[in-house]
């Protein structure tokens, strides 16, 4: 098959398209061709040695966590899912990536409703899933107040609306210029940086009652500061999250994975109660630009390749 893939870490140009070997469905697992597949800020990181896995990965990497696609093998034990049906999903996390590719294996997934094209499921299922799995984490439902500084992201776009599915008030930071954007999709937009805590007290005369950080952007002391305890804060982006007592859930943490948020999504979708923002989408072959585009921050949803 043909896959993206490289065989050192460095900079974008290390990414080309070329011959790799098939992979097959397991048990538990299904392929798919590929027809879209998801780019993360983890693929750009691990690509230009940004987190430290090196040793762990096998080479030529392909990188991608997340695509849709068609299914055209199923293994051993797996039902509800047949050769020729539409699907979107995740990768094994443990293999950190292989989704950019021709064929690749999904360990969980979801039927894609109509009301999504290919390049929204794929944007979609990375996402909600570390959304889910966030939000659980921090036990939101009916009633709850959720805080997520940088709600304009891929993660964040995914966890207003499922927060708010689950009856939660969302307050969501951002840019100026993405404030109309955030209140499209549920969430009570303001500004990030100084005086947060102030503003976010204007917007919820009640309290905080968890935070969400989707940004990385150096801001957890002051999360922690507004949430009032470091154990209603959860980062999905800084990887120093432990030295302000804050629990970084990531692909590699340990935390069950929230693989039940891909059905609930397609479900919404079709009920026309939850959209894929798609920042920027490229040809497979212009990956490099898409890995440039998001290492450069200021995303509004997520960047897709399409795979031809």
């Amino acid at each position: 098959m043909f896959a993206l893939q490289y065989s050192e870490q460095g900079p974008p140009e290390v990414l080309t398209v070329g011959e790799a070997d098939e992979p097959h469905a397991g048990p538990g697992e299904i392929r798919i061709a590929v027809r879209a597949v998801g780019v993360t800020p983890a693929d750009w990181k691990l690509r230009s040695g940004g987190l430290p896995v090196e040793a762990r990965l096998d080479w030529p990497h392909i990188p991608g966590f997340d695509a849709s696609g068609v299914v055209d093998e199923v293994g051993e034990g797996v039902d509800g899912v047949a050769v020729g049906d539409a699907v979107f999903g995740v990768v094994d996390t443990g293999a950190f990536g292989g989704a950019a590719a021709e064929f690749a294996v999904l360990v969980a997934w979801a039927a894609k409703p109509d009301a999504l094209s290919w390049e929204e499921a794929a944007g979609a299922a990375g996402n909600v899933e570390t959304a889910t799995r966030a939000l659980r984490l921090l036990d939101i439902g009916e009633g709850k107040t959720l805080l997520i500084e940088g709600a304009a992201g891929g993660v964040g776009t995914m966890a207003i609306q499922l927060a708010a599915a689950r009856g939660a008030t969302v307050i969501g930071t951002a840019r100026v210029a993405n404030h109309a954007f955030l209140a499209g999709l549920g969430a009570t937009p303001t500004t990030y940086g100084p005086g947060l805590g102030e503003r976010v007290a204007a917007l919820a005369p009640g309290r905080v009652h968890a935070v969400l950080d989707a940004a990385g952007s150096g801001s957890l002391p002051d999360l922690v500061a507004l949430a009032g305890d470091p154990q209603r804060v959860v980062s999905v982006a800084d990887i120093g999250a432990h030295e302000h007592g804050v629990h970084l859930t990531w692909m590699r943490s340990g935390d069950a994975p929230g693989h039940e948020g891909l059905a609930v999504a397609a479900r919404l979708a079709a009920e026309g109660r939850f959209r894929v923002p798609l920042h920027e989408v490229f040809p497979l072959a212009d990956a490099a630009k898409a890995h440039e585009l998001s290492a450069a921050g200021h995303v509004r949803g997520k960047i897709v390749l399409t795979v031809p």
